[in-house]
């Protein structure tokens, strides 16, 4: 890897950066969150020096031949006091738990805020995609970055009280014994992390396989290839391909245990090491000094304890690290640039009587890495209240055309007016607010029809409601439903909840359209869904539908063309003729040609689909 390649890669944010962000985000949202990381950390240290003095002083007592009561009330006392500190430790990780949620939680309800409000080119940047499904995991679950963190917190606090005070113990002993400790201890520590690593440095090719057997895994469940598994006799062509999948697999994980077995053959060398040097520093000592035997004890159980604390402080810090990568990451997305304005730009007020022209003015419009403009050099007026069709072959460029019209990009080169101002300059959310519109993908909630129409589930016009779904055509199916306008939609939810067909979809998002009563309407082939017949009668509706209003339309049947005002047929990039149906018809060009090929199969009963 280039170094280029790896400065791309570094977070923007180290690792203490991240955790002064994670403790202002707990002081601003629920401060007993560090209360409470404190209070562990420090009953953990208790617990561990009570369980440290504990057999050594009960082996003094054996040793001075006290009474007995008094054996077993000192045993007592040490078995109420850990009773106690582990009672205690049980309540705050209970009560703590709720104040990690909350902060969690608050930050996945900014990273909701940022995918429903930021601008539109980033909801199709891979880049920016990829950080927000690196942030979505980051705040899945309690073991994930943004609330595991605290454990790690805590730790390594309890880690660094813990060794500060054996070092203090086991300095009183020799420092040379000190230091061979930490020395054996970093060694095995970061020998065993390369060795552990390699899972990490290997986790893309680990994560090829996982995707591949859990791709065919849902595929050979879903519904809608059921009939192709049978038809098409797949199954054995999708078990074939797990099955070699899991076998690649199966020898990665052969090949990374065999490397980890190094992991444990080190470990276990350095521990013989360290222990057997701890042991012939204080037998040496106990038979030149006559070092008691809880006095024995008790270092050489110091000497265990310091070497876990160290460890412990290594692996808080590499764990620390790894989650600082992960909230590196969300902060990275919640601090996505945003191309467009929204509250620091104009505010566009809609008035009643208002009416809005609006203007592409040398338009050209490229997509990031493409080698050449989907639209070039356009030039576009939509007064008001005028019904404009954009036609043209598949990727001709009329959805980006469309795009560029609502505010969802911005040209490359050129302006897009309304009423004569640049669309950059207002607040991009109030500017939406003049559009409504029903694109190709539908965004149907699994709530009730009149939810979806109304796209609230506490303000809805019921009268509006039904007025919109009857100019949609959708009202003789609705009353036939048990639960009529409340009737939900889909079954992932709703165990009662009803399918609809692609045609009674479209409908619906009609319907929606229309409720909104924006002055804009854009309809990006609102029919593709409906047979000729069903489609026909959306015709003879549009003009009482978009009274009053500018429409835009697109479409792929050249039929659905001659109720506009205007037609615009546009090919490599511009608007290659434009006019009325009629006019277009008799120029007998590009227009004429295509709308005598589509009226064939009409005239030969036939439904050419999608063409």
């Amino acid at each position: 890897m280039r170094k280029t390649e790896r400065l791309k890669e570094q977070p923007n944010y180290t690792l203490w950066q991240n955790s002064a962000h994670m403790i202002g985000q707990a002081w601003r949202v629920r401060k007993s969150v560090l209360y409470l990381c404190l209070i562990l950390a420090l009953l953990a240290v208790a617990t561990n020096l009570a369980e440290l003095i504990m057999a050594p002083v009960i082996l003094q007592k054996v040793e001075a031949v006290v009474p007995l009561p008094e054996l077993v009330i000192t045993i007592v006392l040490f078995a109420a006091l850990l009773l106690v500190l582990a009672s205690l430790k049980a309540y705050v990780l209970t009560n703590t738990l709720f104040g990690r949620i909350e902060v969690r939680l608050s930050i996945l309800n900014k990273i909701h805020h940022k995918v429903s409000t930021t601008s539109f080119p980033n909801t199709e940047d891979a880049a920016v995609l990829k950080k927000l499904e690196k942030s979505n995991i980051a705040v899945s679950d309690n073991h994930q970055a943004t609330e595991a963190i605290w454990n790690t917190l805590s730790d390594l606090l309890k880690n660094t009280v813990g060794f500060v005070i054996y070092l203090i113990l086991l300095s009183s002993l020799d420092i040379v014994l000190v230091a061979v400790i930490l020395i054996t201890t970093v060694a095995g520590y970061f020998v065993n992390k390369r060795i552990n690593e390699w899972g990490f440095r290997h986790r893309e090719e680990e994560s090829e396989y996982s995707k591949k057997m859990t791709y065919v895994c849902k595929k050979a469940e879903e519904p809608h290839l059921a009939k192709d598994i049978r038809i098409f006799g797949m199954r054995p062509w999708l078990e074939d391909v797990y099955s070699s999948t899991l076998r690649t697999y199966e020898a990665f994980i052969t090949r990374r245990e065999r490397i980890y077995i190094w992991a444990n053959v080190m470990d276990i060398v350095l521990s013989l090491l360290r222990n057997g040097i701890a042991y012939f520093f204080l037998i040496t000592m106990t038979i030149n000094t006559g070092l008691p035997a809880s006095k024995f004890l008790l270092y050489f159980t110091a000497v265990g304890g310091f070497t876990t604390w160290i460890t412990g402080i290594l692996s808080s810090f590499s764990t620390l690290h790894t989650q600082s990568l992960d909230i590196s990451t969300v902060r990275e997305f919640l601090e996505t640039p945003e191309p467009f304005l929204f509250d620091e730009g104009k505010p566009l007020t809609r008035g009643t009587n208002d009416t809005y022209e609006i203007e592409l003015r040398n338009v050209s419009f490229r997509h990031p890495g493409a080698e050449q403009d989907t639209l070039h050099k356009l030039n576009l007026i939509i007064p008001a209240g005028e019904k404009l069709a954009i036609v043209g072959l598949n990727g001709a460029g009329k959805t980006t055309l469309v795009k560029l019209i609502c505010g969802f990009y911005d040209p490359t080169e050129g302006e897009v007016l309304l009423n004569g101002v640049n669309i950059r300059e207002y607040n991009r959310f109030d500017y939406y607010q003049l559009f409504s519109a029903v694109f190709q993908q539908f965004s149907l909630l699994e709530v009730t029809l009149a939810e979806n129409v109304a796209q609230s589930d506490e303000w809805i016009d019921w009268p509006r409601v039904k007025e919109c779904i009857e100019k949609a055509g959708l009202t003789a199916k609705v009353e036939s439903m048990r639960d009529r306008y409340q009737t939900r939609i889909g079954r992932q939810v709703y165990e009662d909840g009803i399918e609809l067909s692609g045609g009674e979809t479209q409908r619906l998002m009609l319907a929606r359209a229309l409720y909104k009563a924006a002055p804009i309407v854009v309809l990006d082939e609102p029919t593709a869904a409906l047979d000729p017949i069903a489609e026909n009668d959306i015709y003879l509706k549009y003009n009482e539908m978009t009274a009053g209003c500018t429409s835009v339309y697109i479409s792929h049947r050249l039929a659905s063309t001659r109720f506009c005002d205007r037609i615009i047929f546009i090919a490599d990039g511009s608007i290659a003729e434009e006019g009325t149906h009629e006019s277009l018809m008799e120029q007998g060009s590009k227009y004429a040609d295509l709308f005598h090929i589509q009226s064939k199969y009409y005239k030969e009963g036939s439904d050419f689909g999608d063409e």
